[in-house]
């Protein structure tokens, strides 16, 4: 069983940065994907950013050129640098990890990002 644990969400300004952080309790280096979604009150929760093995991404166009994703197998993490941020990017952020190609995904619990003034 995989679990995740996400880390670095706060309160920030808008324009500001944060990184967020989702350590896995085992390796990442064999995992077909992991990615962050987000989810806003009221909305459905929707992809942010992919990457998968072999480190190709994937981002959602609304945050495309300002959030990046990122793996360390070495520390079984994976990060989303999120820059230049919005009151629209307010929202639970959560990691996913899908271990195998259609295989239903691995979830953490989520951190609260919040952007305002």
């Amino acid at each position: 069983q995989v679990q995740l644990v996400e880390s670095g969400g706060g309160l920030v300004q808008p324009g500001g940065s944060l990184r967020l952080s989702c350590a896995a309790s085992g390796s990442i280096f064999s995992m077909y994907a992991m990615g962050w979604y987000r989810q806003a009150p009221g909305k459905e929760r929707e992809l942010v950013a992919e990457i998968t093995r072999g480190g190709s991404t994937k981002y959602s166009d609304s945050v495309k050129g300002r959030f990046t994703i990122s793996r360390d197998n070495a520390k079984d993490t994976v990060y989303l640098q999120m820059n230049s941020l919005k009151p629209e990017d307010t929202a639970v952020y959560y990691c996913d990890a899908v271990v195998i190609s259609g295989s239903a995904p691995h979830w953490g619990q989520g951190t609260q990002v919040t952007v305002s003034s």
